[in-house]
């Protein structure tokens, strides 16, 4: 049994993480100031004897033991992390240090999410690990791509002077149960003005393409890096498998039987066109590649999305 930290431990994926951390009989401490993390995510999990909630904001030190260290914490969604974007990348860089100070007293193993953010709108398709990226340092989604592209580098920096064990993951898009229903991703916005009954959001003309990784299939990509010994990463994780966005509006459509109609906006600024993972690393050193389709993930969320909106 280990005692296993999870920062953001309350929020989409952290609260998925948690549970299965717990299943195979880890103790688990979770860590949340809950900007974007809820407790209603965590709420089936208080009995356990195994686990304990801590609020926290990781922007400040923080004194615990652990043997392990997952950092999630740092809001995901552009919505989210536009909303305040100094505190965001204060969480990317002074909450990475933190994080890594604590894992190199602890003698702990740290875990990274970073995400496919860091490739910017991508000049190579599909992403490889080695590509550097194509960000814009100053634009509106920078305090969340930059800040994640620092702490990457913050990682590497006490793994190479302080010998600190460390796994960096590139998240891409990813769904499901506890997605908050008002995240401001393209996944939980059509779903949510589907059964609204209100037009679905399509930004441009709806051709820009994103790969969607179910999140159980995610969750078992972590472990899977945490627990090897080969490599520190970066490695991608998500599903290679590539939908516009009309063709996700068409099947949540169908899925919810809804009669909503599409509505255009203009394309957001420094929205990247394609995002599509090469999983080639994962599949080679953790024998891992996601399972779940789009459709039989999105037939597991929606349901979790009427009962969250009451309907």
């Amino acid at each position: 049994m280990a005692v296993i930290l999870v920062s953001g431990g309350a929020g989409f994926l952290g609260s998925h993480l948690c549970a299965r951390l717990l299943a195979r009989g880890d103790e688990v401490i979770c860590v949340d100031n809950f900007f974007t993390g809820r407790k209603a995510n965590i709420s089936h999990l208080l009995p356990n004897p195994n686990f304990e909630v801590v609020r926290h904001d990781i922007v400040h030190p923080l004194f615990l033991e652990a043997d392990q260290i997952y950092n999630l914490a740092c809001p995901a969604s552009p919505p989210h992390y536009q909303y305040n974007a100094i505190k965001t990348i204060k969480t990317s860089t002074v909450g990475m240090v933190n994080m890594l100070g604590l894992a190199k007293r602890c003698r702990a193993r740290i875990f990274q999410a970073s995400t496919s953010e860091v490739y910017g709108d991508p000049e190579v398709h599909p992403q490889k690990e080695e590509y550097w990226g194509h960000v814009n340092p100053i634009g509106s989604r920078s305090c969340y791509d930059e800040g994640k592209r620092v702490a990457e580098s913050l990682c590497m920096n006490y793994h190479q002077s302080h010998k600190v064990e460390i796994r960096i993951a590139r998240i891409f898009n990813t769904y499901g149960p506890h997605m908050d229903p008002r995240d401001g991703r393209v996944v939980s916005n059509f779903i949510t003005q589907a059964l609204e009954g209100k037009p679905l959001t399509i930004f441009g003309e709806g051709k820009q393409t994103r790969s969607f990784c179910y999140v159980d299939d995610l969750i078992e990509g972590f472990i899977r890096l945490m627990d090897q010994d080969t490599t520190t990463g970066p490695i991608n994780l998500g599903n290679p498998g590539e939908f516009t966005m009309l063709e996700l509006a068409q099947l949540v459509l169908k899925l919810t039987g809804s009669k909503s109609t599409l509505k255009y906006e203009p394309l957001p600024s420094d929205d990247p066109k394609q995002r599509c993972p090469d999983i080639s690393k994962a599949k080679a050193i953790l024998n891992w590649s996601p399972k779940v389709p789009l459709e039989e993930g999105l037939k597991k969320t929606i349901p979790y999305y009427r009962q969250a909106l009451g309907l």
